[in-house]
Protein backbone atom coordinates (compact mmCIF):
# COMPACT_ATOMS: atom_id res chain seq x y z
CA UNK A 1 0.00 0.00 0.00
CA UNK A 2 1.55 3.45 -0.98
CA UNK A 3 1.23 6.44 1.67
CA UNK A 4 1.21 10.03 0.15
CA UNK A 5 3.65 11.79 2.49
CA UNK A 6 1.78 15.33 2.14
CA UNK A 7 -2.03 13.50 2.81
CA UNK A 8 -0.39 12.33 5.94
CA UNK A 9 0.95 15.64 6.84
CA UNK A 10 -2.64 17.34 5.78
CA UNK A 11 -3.79 15.27 8.47
CA UNK A 12 -2.13 15.83 11.05
CA UNK A 13 -0.27 12.50 12.08
CA UNK A 14 3.71 11.52 11.30
CA UNK A 15 4.42 7.85 10.63
CA UNK A 16 5.16 5.95 14.07
CA UNK A 17 4.46 8.91 16.25
CA UNK A 18 0.90 7.64 17.74
CA UNK A 19 -0.47 11.12 17.90
CA UNK A 20 -3.83 11.31 16.73
CA UNK A 21 -4.98 13.89 14.17
CA UNK A 22 -6.07 16.59 15.28
CA UNK A 23 -9.69 18.16 14.62
CA UNK A 24 -10.26 19.30 10.96
CA UNK A 25 -12.87 22.02 11.64
CA UNK A 26 -10.23 24.06 14.20
CA UNK A 27 -7.24 23.52 11.51
CA UNK A 28 -9.84 25.21 8.59
CA UNK A 29 -10.41 27.92 11.20
CA UNK A 30 -7.30 28.63 11.92
CA UNK A 31 -6.55 28.66 7.84
CA UNK A 32 -9.14 30.89 7.38
CA UNK A 33 -8.07 33.07 10.10
CA UNK A 34 -4.77 33.48 8.60
CA UNK A 35 -5.65 33.77 5.06
CA UNK A 36 -7.91 36.65 6.34
CA UNK A 37 -5.44 38.59 7.75
CA UNK A 38 -3.19 38.22 4.53
CA UNK A 39 -5.81 39.52 2.69
CA UNK A 40 -6.52 42.49 4.63
CA UNK A 41 -5.07 45.62 4.72
CA UNK A 42 -3.36 47.54 7.11
CA UNK A 43 -6.07 50.06 7.26
CA UNK A 44 -8.88 47.07 7.40
CA UNK A 45 -6.78 45.67 10.24
CA UNK A 46 -6.15 48.76 12.34
CA UNK A 47 -10.18 49.82 11.92
CA UNK A 48 -11.15 46.19 13.11
CA UNK A 49 -8.32 46.32 16.21
CA UNK A 50 -10.01 50.17 16.83
CA UNK A 51 -13.77 48.43 16.80
CA UNK A 52 -12.85 45.79 18.96
CA UNK A 53 -11.29 48.28 21.86
CA UNK A 54 -14.49 50.53 21.43
CA UNK A 55 -16.45 47.81 22.09
CA UNK A 56 -14.55 46.67 24.81
CA UNK A 57 -14.09 49.84 26.28
CA UNK A 58 -18.26 50.13 26.02
CA UNK A 59 -18.83 46.73 27.68
CA UNK A 60 -16.31 47.73 30.28
CA UNK A 61 -18.50 50.80 31.34
CA UNK A 62 -21.69 49.22 31.14
CA UNK A 63 -19.81 46.97 33.69
CA UNK A 64 -18.19 49.08 36.05
CA UNK A 65 -21.89 50.97 35.74
CA UNK A 66 -23.49 47.96 36.41
CA UNK A 67 -21.50 47.06 39.53
CA UNK A 68 -21.07 49.99 41.33
CA UNK A 69 -25.19 50.45 41.10
CA UNK A 70 -25.63 47.04 42.28
CA UNK A 71 -23.68 47.87 45.35
CA UNK A 72 -25.87 50.82 45.78
CA UNK A 73 -28.72 48.79 45.86
CA UNK A 74 -27.41 45.97 47.91
CA UNK A 75 -26.53 48.52 50.62
CA UNK A 76 -29.83 50.02 50.64
CA UNK A 77 -31.16 46.39 50.56
CA UNK A 78 -28.60 45.50 53.49
CA UNK A 79 -29.46 48.28 55.49
CA UNK A 80 -33.30 48.36 55.16
CA UNK A 81 -33.41 44.47 56.15
CA UNK A 82 -31.42 45.82 59.45
CA UNK A 83 -33.58 48.15 60.35
CA UNK A 84 -36.63 45.94 60.19
CA UNK A 85 -34.54 43.40 61.93
CA UNK A 86 -33.93 46.15 64.73
CA UNK A 87 -37.75 47.30 65.07
CA UNK A 88 -39.15 43.28 64.99
CA UNK A 89 -36.31 42.93 67.85
CA UNK A 90 -35.47 39.56 65.72
CA UNK A 91 -32.43 37.95 67.49
CA UNK A 92 -28.77 38.93 67.17
CA UNK A 93 -27.67 35.64 65.95
CA UNK A 94 -30.57 35.26 63.21
CA UNK A 95 -30.13 38.79 62.23
CA UNK A 96 -26.19 38.78 61.68
CA UNK A 97 -26.94 35.09 59.92
CA UNK A 98 -29.71 36.25 57.95
CA UNK A 99 -27.77 39.52 56.92
CA UNK A 100 -23.96 37.90 56.14
CA UNK A 101 -26.33 35.27 53.79
CA UNK A 102 -28.24 38.07 51.99
CA UNK A 103 -25.06 40.15 51.01
CA UNK A 104 -23.18 37.10 50.03
CA UNK A 105 -25.79 36.24 47.53
CA UNK A 106 -26.77 39.39 46.27
CA UNK A 107 -22.80 39.92 45.39
CA UNK A 108 -22.40 36.63 44.02
CA UNK A 109 -25.19 37.48 41.72
CA UNK A 110 -23.58 40.93 40.75
CA UNK A 111 -19.95 39.70 40.19
CA UNK A 112 -21.70 37.27 37.48
CA UNK A 113 -23.59 39.64 35.85
CA UNK A 114 -20.38 41.69 35.50
CA UNK A 115 -18.75 38.66 34.05
CA UNK A 116 -21.33 38.22 31.74
CA UNK A 117 -21.25 41.83 30.51
CA UNK A 118 -17.74 41.67 29.77
CA UNK A 119 -17.95 38.61 27.39
CA UNK A 120 -16.50 36.22 29.91
CA UNK A 121 -18.21 32.45 29.51
CA UNK A 122 -19.95 32.01 33.29
CA UNK A 123 -21.09 28.68 33.09
CA UNK A 124 -17.73 27.37 34.00
CA UNK A 125 -18.38 29.95 37.40
CA UNK A 126 -21.47 28.16 38.04
CA UNK A 127 -20.62 24.49 37.59
CA UNK A 128 -17.71 25.55 39.80
CA UNK A 129 -19.06 26.79 42.61
CA UNK A 130 -21.75 23.94 42.42
CA UNK A 131 -19.12 21.56 42.21
CA UNK A 132 -17.59 23.05 45.25
CA UNK A 133 -20.79 23.07 46.79
CA UNK A 134 -21.45 19.49 46.87
CA UNK A 135 -17.90 18.65 48.06
CA UNK A 136 -18.32 21.00 51.13
CA UNK A 137 -21.91 19.85 52.19
CA UNK A 138 -20.26 16.19 51.63
CA UNK A 139 -17.76 16.86 54.18
CA UNK A 140 -19.38 19.13 56.46
CA UNK A 141 -22.57 16.75 56.72
CA UNK A 142 -22.79 16.52 60.76
CA UNK A 143 -21.71 20.36 61.05
CA UNK A 144 -24.14 21.23 58.62
CA UNK A 145 -26.72 19.48 60.25
CA UNK A 146 -26.11 21.67 63.65
CA UNK A 147 -26.55 24.44 60.93
CA UNK A 148 -29.71 23.50 60.04
CA UNK A 149 -30.59 22.60 63.40
CA UNK A 150 -29.88 26.41 64.31
CA UNK A 151 -31.64 28.07 61.89
CA UNK A 152 -34.74 26.26 63.02
CA UNK A 153 -34.37 27.56 66.51
CA UNK A 154 -33.29 31.05 65.41
CA UNK A 155 -36.73 30.69 63.05
CA UNK A 156 -39.12 28.78 65.66
CA UNK A 157 -38.00 30.28 68.84
CA UNK A 158 -38.22 27.07 71.13
CA UNK A 159 -36.43 29.50 73.63
CA UNK A 160 -34.59 32.78 73.50
CA UNK A 161 -31.65 34.15 75.55
CA UNK A 162 -32.51 34.18 79.12
CA UNK A 163 -34.81 31.27 79.65
CA UNK A 164 -34.22 28.57 81.50
CA UNK A 165 -34.56 25.05 79.71
CA UNK A 166 -33.19 21.51 80.25
CA UNK A 167 -32.28 19.17 77.76
CA UNK A 168 -30.02 16.79 76.32
CA UNK A 169 -29.14 15.94 79.99
CA UNK A 170 -28.36 19.16 81.10
CA UNK A 171 -30.05 22.11 82.69
CA UNK A 172 -29.41 25.93 83.09
CA UNK A 173 -29.90 29.32 81.47
CA UNK A 174 -29.15 30.15 77.86
CA UNK A 175 -26.58 31.90 77.84
CA UNK A 176 -25.93 32.51 74.06
CA UNK A 177 -27.38 30.79 70.88
CA UNK A 178 -25.55 30.62 68.01
CA UNK A 179 -25.49 29.45 64.47
CA UNK A 180 -24.18 25.79 65.28
CA UNK A 181 -24.46 25.54 68.92
CA UNK A 182 -26.34 26.95 72.03
CA UNK A 183 -24.08 27.78 75.25
CA UNK A 184 -26.24 27.59 78.94
CA UNK A 185 -25.25 28.28 81.85
CA UNK A 186 -25.74 25.73 84.61
CA UNK A 187 -27.06 26.97 87.91
CA UNK A 188 -23.55 26.65 89.85
CA UNK A 189 -22.27 28.71 86.86
CA UNK A 190 -20.62 26.13 84.85
CA UNK A 191 -20.96 26.70 80.63
CA UNK A 192 -22.05 24.47 78.93
CA UNK A 193 -22.00 24.14 75.08
CA UNK A 194 -24.35 21.92 73.05
CA UNK A 195 -25.20 21.12 69.45
CA UNK A 196 -27.72 22.41 68.21
CA UNK A 197 -28.57 19.17 65.66
CA UNK A 198 -29.15 17.63 68.89
CA UNK A 199 -31.62 20.41 70.30
CA UNK A 200 -33.67 20.63 67.18
CA UNK A 201 -34.79 17.03 66.94
CA UNK A 202 -35.36 16.93 71.01
CA UNK A 203 -37.51 17.50 73.70
CA UNK A 204 -36.59 20.58 75.04
CA UNK A 205 -38.25 21.85 79.02
CA UNK A 206 -38.61 25.47 79.09
CA UNK A 207 -39.28 26.51 82.16
CA UNK A 208 -39.20 29.96 81.37
CA UNK A 209 -41.68 29.83 78.33
CA UNK A 210 -44.87 30.58 80.05
CA UNK A 211 -45.72 33.63 81.97
CA UNK A 212 -47.46 31.81 85.00
CA UNK A 213 -46.25 28.58 86.82
CA UNK A 214 -48.25 26.37 89.48
CA UNK A 215 -46.24 26.21 93.11
CA UNK A 216 -46.39 22.45 94.88
CA UNK A 217 -46.02 21.92 98.47
CA UNK A 218 -46.11 18.80 100.39
CA UNK A 219 -47.20 20.57 104.37
CA UNK A 220 -46.91 17.35 107.06
CA UNK A 221 -48.72 17.67 110.23
CA UNK A 222 -49.04 15.19 112.93
CA UNK A 223 -51.70 12.57 114.03
CA UNK A 224 -54.39 14.27 116.40
CA UNK A 225 -53.86 17.59 114.81
CA UNK A 226 -57.13 19.28 113.42
CA UNK A 227 -56.78 19.45 110.04
CA UNK A 228 -59.07 21.84 109.67
CA UNK A 229 -57.12 24.54 111.53
CA UNK A 230 -53.88 23.18 109.20
CA UNK A 231 -56.21 24.12 106.23
CA UNK A 232 -57.24 27.53 107.20
CA UNK A 233 -53.96 28.36 108.45
CA UNK A 234 -52.08 27.72 105.31
CA UNK A 235 -55.29 29.40 102.98
CA UNK A 236 -54.63 32.75 104.94
CA UNK A 237 -50.82 32.64 104.57
CA UNK A 238 -51.22 31.87 100.80
CA UNK A 239 -54.03 34.65 100.20
CA UNK A 240 -51.99 37.05 102.30
CA UNK A 241 -49.01 37.18 99.45
CA UNK A 242 -49.64 39.25 97.16
CA UNK A 243 -47.72 37.60 94.33
CA UNK A 244 -50.15 34.68 94.22
CA UNK A 245 -53.01 34.32 91.81
CA UNK A 246 -56.45 35.11 93.57
CA UNK A 247 -58.56 33.49 91.04
CA UNK A 248 -58.13 34.00 87.30
CA UNK A 249 -54.42 34.05 85.65
CA UNK A 250 -55.86 37.20 83.04
CA UNK A 251 -57.29 39.59 85.62
CA UNK A 252 -53.94 39.02 88.07
CA UNK A 253 -51.97 39.71 84.75
CA UNK A 254 -54.43 42.74 83.73
CA UNK A 255 -53.69 44.11 87.54
CA UNK A 256 -50.10 44.12 87.42
CA UNK A 257 -50.73 46.03 84.01
CA UNK A 258 -52.59 48.33 85.48
CA UNK A 259 -50.37 48.75 88.38
CA UNK A 260 -47.37 48.79 86.39
CA UNK A 261 -49.42 52.01 83.86
CA UNK A 262 -50.38 53.88 87.01
CA UNK A 263 -46.46 53.57 88.16
CA UNK A 264 -44.82 54.67 85.13
CA UNK A 265 -47.54 57.79 85.01
CA UNK A 266 -46.26 58.85 88.38
CA UNK A 267 -43.15 58.75 87.27
CA UNK A 268 -43.48 60.91 84.33
CA UNK A 269 -45.21 63.31 86.59
CA UNK A 270 -42.19 63.53 88.88
CA UNK A 271 -39.44 63.70 86.15
CA UNK A 272 -38.29 67.36 84.56
CA UNK A 273 -40.33 68.29 81.30
CA UNK A 274 -38.35 67.22 78.45
CA UNK A 275 -36.34 70.06 76.07
CA UNK A 276 -38.23 71.13 73.10
CA UNK A 277 -37.53 69.42 69.81
CA UNK A 278 -35.54 70.65 67.06
CA UNK A 279 -37.15 70.40 63.75
CA UNK A 280 -35.79 67.61 61.92
CA UNK A 281 -34.61 68.06 58.35
CA UNK A 282 -36.54 67.15 55.58
CA UNK A 283 -35.26 64.42 53.34
CA UNK A 284 -35.93 63.87 49.93
CA UNK A 285 -38.13 61.66 48.03
CA UNK A 286 -35.20 59.20 47.25
CA UNK A 287 -34.51 59.10 50.82
CA UNK A 288 -37.64 58.64 52.18
CA UNK A 289 -38.31 55.70 50.28
CA UNK A 290 -35.08 53.70 51.75
CA UNK A 291 -35.09 55.08 55.22
CA UNK A 292 -39.15 54.48 55.61
CA UNK A 293 -40.08 53.55 59.24
CA UNK A 294 -43.30 52.45 58.80
CA UNK A 295 -44.81 49.64 60.56
CA UNK A 296 -45.07 46.94 57.90
CA UNK A 297 -48.09 44.48 59.09
CA UNK A 298 -46.56 41.11 58.45
CA UNK A 299 -48.42 37.69 58.86
CA UNK A 300 -47.50 36.07 61.80
CA UNK A 301 -48.80 39.48 63.51
CA UNK A 302 -52.21 38.83 62.17
CA UNK A 303 -51.91 35.45 63.58
CA UNK A 304 -51.08 36.01 66.68
CA UNK A 305 -54.11 38.72 67.19
CA UNK A 306 -56.17 35.44 65.91
CA UNK A 307 -54.83 33.66 68.18
CA UNK A 308 -55.42 36.12 71.10
CA UNK A 309 -58.67 36.31 70.52
CA UNK A 310 -59.72 32.25 70.28
CA UNK A 311 -57.76 32.43 74.01
CA UNK A 312 -60.04 35.10 74.84
CA UNK A 313 -63.09 33.47 74.39
CA UNK A 314 -62.66 30.28 75.91
CA UNK A 315 -63.31 30.02 79.41
CA UNK A 316 -61.24 31.00 82.80
CA UNK A 317 -59.59 28.44 84.56
CA UNK A 318 -59.89 28.91 88.30
CA UNK A 319 -56.54 29.32 89.79
CA UNK A 320 -57.44 29.66 92.81
CA UNK A 321 -55.10 28.52 95.80
CA UNK A 322 -55.76 24.80 96.80
CA UNK A 323 -55.75 22.97 99.85
CA UNK A 324 -56.43 19.56 100.83
CA UNK A 325 -55.60 16.41 102.65
CA UNK A 326 -53.36 14.51 100.39
CA UNK A 327 -51.99 11.35 101.82
CA UNK A 328 -52.12 9.50 105.29
CA UNK A 329 -49.13 8.05 105.71
CA UNK A 330 -47.36 6.13 108.34
CA UNK A 331 -46.40 8.90 110.68
CA UNK A 332 -47.63 11.60 109.13
CA UNK A 333 -50.63 13.31 107.42
CA UNK A 334 -49.67 15.15 104.14
CA UNK A 335 -51.46 17.85 103.28
CA UNK A 336 -51.27 19.17 99.11
CA UNK A 337 -50.84 22.77 98.38
CA UNK A 338 -51.02 24.43 95.06
CA UNK A 339 -50.61 28.00 94.26
CA UNK A 340 -50.37 30.12 91.09
CA UNK A 341 -47.76 33.05 90.56
CA UNK A 342 -45.78 34.15 87.74
CA UNK A 343 -42.73 32.91 86.69
CA UNK A 344 -40.42 35.01 88.27
CA UNK A 345 -41.60 34.76 91.39
CA UNK A 346 -41.90 31.13 91.37
CA UNK A 347 -38.49 30.52 93.77
CA UNK A 348 -39.06 33.35 95.75
CA UNK A 349 -42.49 32.35 96.59
CA UNK A 350 -41.65 28.61 97.25
CA UNK A 351 -38.94 28.90 99.59
CA UNK A 352 -40.66 31.64 101.55
CA UNK A 353 -43.91 30.05 102.17
CA UNK A 354 -41.77 27.21 103.38
CA UNK A 355 -40.07 29.15 106.01
CA UNK A 356 -43.86 30.58 107.07
CA UNK A 357 -45.44 27.34 107.03
CA UNK A 358 -42.05 26.19 109.53
CA UNK A 359 -42.29 29.12 111.80
CA UNK A 360 -46.78 29.89 111.54
CA UNK A 361 -48.27 26.70 111.92
CA UNK A 362 -47.22 25.65 115.49
CA UNK A 363 -48.26 28.58 116.68
CA UNK A 364 -51.55 27.12 115.55
CA UNK A 365 -51.20 24.48 117.65
CA UNK A 366 -49.91 22.33 114.89
CA UNK A 367 -46.86 19.62 115.23
CA UNK A 368 -44.66 18.34 112.27
CA UNK A 369 -44.03 14.21 112.54
CA UNK A 370 -41.12 12.68 112.38
CA UNK A 371 -40.60 9.09 111.98
CA UNK A 372 -40.51 7.45 115.48
CA UNK A 373 -40.21 3.63 116.45
CA UNK A 374 -41.37 1.94 119.42
CA UNK A 375 -39.74 -0.41 121.51
CA UNK A 376 -41.02 -2.96 123.67
CA UNK A 377 -38.71 -4.93 126.18
CA UNK A 378 -40.01 -8.21 127.54
CA UNK A 379 -38.18 -8.71 131.32
CA UNK A 380 -37.89 -13.07 131.18
CA UNK A 381 -37.76 -14.22 134.81
CA UNK A 382 -34.55 -16.52 134.88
Amino acid sequence: MIVNFEDMMAGGMVAGNGVAPAPADSISGFDKGMKTLESMSLDDLINRLVSGLVDFAIHLAIAILVFYVGKFIITKIYNITSSVFIRRRIDRSLATFVLSLIRIVLYFILVITVVGILGIETSSFLALFASAGVAVGLALSGTLQNFAGGVLILLLKPYKIGDYIEAQGYSGIVKEIQIFSTIINTPDNKQIIIPNGGLSTSSINNYSKEEYRRVDWSVSIAYGDDVDVAKAAILDMLRSDDRIVVKYVEDDRKMRADRKELEETSDNDDAEPEAAVEPVEKKSWIKRVFNSRKKVTVISDRIEAEHAKTLEMLPKADRSPFVALGVLNSSSIDITVRAWTRSEFYWGVFYEMNERFYKELPEKGLHFPFPQMDVHLNHINS
